[in-house]
């Protein structure tokens, strides 16, 4: 049996006896690591005569992971249980136990002071920054979804409104393995201890923090967790039995580069299909452009002053250079383009080498050949100051053809 005396409710007998023949079973097999796999529990099962699709595994696989299939359940010594969704608070009756690998019910939070992000010297505000100041300055719950090309500052943006507000921000960046556990908290291994982890959406709540889902159309089904989140409703945690009611000032600001339903030119090969009812739950969607060409040119220059490299002349001309290239890429005639991102690259290599073609051609080795040399023919015409109204866009060449 269970080596614990608790007022534990089980769904019935039968499940209390199967559940502790299989952890009794477990616990004398030999693995010195004390941690098992779904497979483990399979085979246990089997040797029990158990049923794998009974409510017995059901319970040790919801209430005894530690990570992603993964187990464990002590070391000969008390298992202070993790109360499932529907029971109610339990007092648990602990025998004495060996120091080592002793599962608990410990909670680990966050633990910062301060999660207001640094304010940048260097940022121009543009935009959506007015807008997304007044939402964040109200204090309102307003779910907001930016979505917009590659470096374009989306994120900074966010960021850098949370700075000026002095609010805090938990960023999180997410991907297609991202689940449950790494958004809202799971059980996790510490020191040979079973922890309860909490998640970065739970701390945000708590402290009524700006929670940013960074690269959020990257992210599968696994993000519908999150619905009762985004209609700022309190959330039961169900590994836990706590109920967090989001404290004033909470809010989810998502950023993408596409809407959320997929990238149907390709350009953003990991941009995933997102729930239409997922999707329904930001109050608003806003596309975030590049600046204006003044505007670019301040941060730039900005950048520029950073790094010691200041120069008006080589700031006008990577603005033109870029603003030529968008437009050709907006007109479909290319696939590729200058963000202000990879311009801040450029006036870095700048700093380093003191070459300007050299910074230009360094940052622009990402793309194909056919792209690169366009990229860089069409800067040396602006460096020589041809006018860019005779240069209408970038000509690329096809490489298929020499073939």
């Amino acid at each position: 049996m269970m080596n614990q005396l608790t007022t534990q409710m089980f769904a019935n007998d039968k499940q209390e006896q199967e559940v502790g023949s299989i952890i009794s079973a477990l616990q004398q097999t030999d693995n010195p690591s004390g941690v098992f796999t779904r497979s483990d529990l399979n085979q246990i099962a089997d040797q029990l005569g158990i049923s794998k699709q009974g409510s017995a595994l059901g319970y040790i696989v919801e209430n005894y992971a530690v990570s992603r299939g993964k187990y464990t359940f002590g070391d000969n010594g008390p298992v202070a249980q993790i109360v499932p969704q529907s029971a109610p608070p339990v007092a648990v009756i602990e025998t004495k136990a060996p120091e080592s690998k002793v599962l608990t019910q410990a909670k680990l939070s966050i633990e910062i002071e301060n999660l207001i992000p640094e304010k940048d010297s260097t940022y121009v505000p543009f935009g959506f920054y007015k807008d997304l100041s007044s939402i964040v300055k109200s204090g309102v719950f307003y779910p907001t979804f930016i979505c917009g090309l590659s470096g374009n500052g989306k994120t900074m943006m966010v960021e850098q409104v949370c700075a000026k507000l002095k609010k805090e921000a938990i960023r999180v960046n997410i991907s297609i393995e991202t689940d449950e556990d790494d958004l809202i908290g799971g059980n996790t291994l510490v020191d040979g201890n079973v922890v309860y982890r909490e998640g970065p959406v739970l701390t945000a709540m708590k402290r009524g923090a700006i929670l940013i889902l960074d690269e959020i159309d990257r992210g599968s089904n696994k993000l519908m967790c999150l619905q009762a989140i985004l209609e700022g409703k309190p959330y039961f945690n169900k590994k836990t039995g706590e109920v967090i009611a989001p404290k004033a000032g909470f809010n989810v600001i998502a950023t993408a580069n596409t809407k959320g339903r997929g990238s149907d030119d390709g350009k953003f090969m990991g941009a995933q299909v997102l729930d239409e009812a997922f999707l329904e739950r930001f109050a608003i969607t806003v596309e975030q452009e590049y600046p204006s060409a003044a505007q670019e040119k301040k941060i730039v220059l900005n950048k520029m002053a950073v790094q010691g490299c200041v120069d008006d002349e080589f700031a006008d001309k990577l603005v033109t250079w870029a603003d030529v290239i968008r437009k050709t890429f907006y007109d479909g005639a290319i696939d590729e383009l200058i963000s202000t991102r990879r311009l801040e690259h450029i006036v870095k290599a700048f700093a380093m080498f003191d070459d300007r073609l050299k910074a230009i051609q360094l940052c622009v080795n990402r793309f194909d050949v056919d792209t690169k040399s366009a990229f860089i023919d069409l800067y040396t015409k602006v460096d020589a100051g041809v006018s860019m109204e005779t240069t209408e866009e970038v000509e690329t060449t096809d490489s298929s053809e020499d073939f």
